[in-house]
């Protein structure tokens, strides 16, 4: 379905290194991409981030993460719309396919939806024409709804695809993560929707019960919920010709020596997708 020179490895779910082990890992383990962190970047510097990822021969998936655009206060926005053109800077230096943008939650102090939903509108608006001249692409990921308040607003494929389709397809476009979209009775049809928009594939398993800090509920292919290759073959059938990129944020796996994490992250991606 999808060889194994297809696969990615996120940088989160081999939390503890920094960027240069995180390289060198893919390296031993024949890892042909990664995704990559900012605050990993930043710690070693884009330009000699940039140096580490040539010298290393992988490529850049996707660099995460930009967005986060609803403040309640005026110099919150304009703040959070620097720092996303500082991203689509980074990006470009490091030829990802694309910058990921988790948009963001409830604006603090309120529970308007719309509001919320508007502010990420708009924030995307002003940060298209700078990802557009550096040919950088924005990629909105929907989140799952328990996000909702905190994270994301956009909390289906289908709130994601609504909105890039009001940007050019070259510039803007969808993050589909297993994770966030795998219980959506209607995944299918708007992974059908984003053809031509999916900039970036996620793959992580939904592990039941969930731990007491949501966002660590995610688990090694094949330990949960998720049925990757139906999933996978929605994307590919919509014309999706990127790298797939495991994506695990997960105590147990973090504690777990990195070498063993690649190896069985290999090995599930063969056995589920290859």
């Amino acid at each position: 379905m999808i060889g194994l020179s297809r696969l990615s490895l996120n940088q989160a779910t081999v939390k503890r290194l920094p960027l240069a082990q995180a390289l060198g890992l893919c390296q031993r383990h024949d890892i042909p991409a990664v995704g990559l962190w900012r605050d990993r970047v930043a710690e070693l510097g884009v330009t000699e981030s940039v140096a580490a990822v040539r010298r290393s021969a992988r490529h850049v998936s996707t660099l995460c993460r930009g967005g986060f655009f609803t403040h309640a206060d005026p110099d919150g926005r304009r703040a959070a719309v620097a720092d996303n053109l500082a991203a689509i800077e980074e990006a470009a230096a490091l030829e990802a396919d694309a910058l990921v943008l988790v948009s963001g939650g409830l604006v603090p102090g309120t529970r308007d939806l719309g509001l919320a939903r508007r502010m990420i509108a708009d924030g995307i608006g002003a940060i298209v024409p700078r990802a557009a001249g550096l040919g950088v692409r924005l990629g909105i990921e929907p989140l799952h709804p328990m996000f909702c308040a905190d994270r994301c607003v956009l909390v289906s494929l289908g709130d994601a695809v609504d909105l890039a389709l009001t940007f050019p397809a070259e510039i803007v476009g969808v993050v589909v993560d297993t994770y966030n979209v795998w219980w959506d009775s209607r995944v299918a049809a708007d992974i059908a929707r984003a053809s031509g928009r999916i900039v970036g594939y996620q793959l992580g398993d939904w592990l039941t019960p969930l731990p007491a800090d949501a966002l660590l509920g995610r688990g090694q292919l094949g330990d949960g919920s998720v049925d990757f290759g139906l999933l996978t073959r929605h994307v590919l059938a919509a014309g999706y010709g990127g790298y797939a990129e495991v994506e695990i944020f997960n105590q147990e796996v973090w504690d777990t020596p990195a070498e063993q994490v690649a190896a069985t992250v290999k090995a599930r991606f063969a056995q589920l997708l290859g």
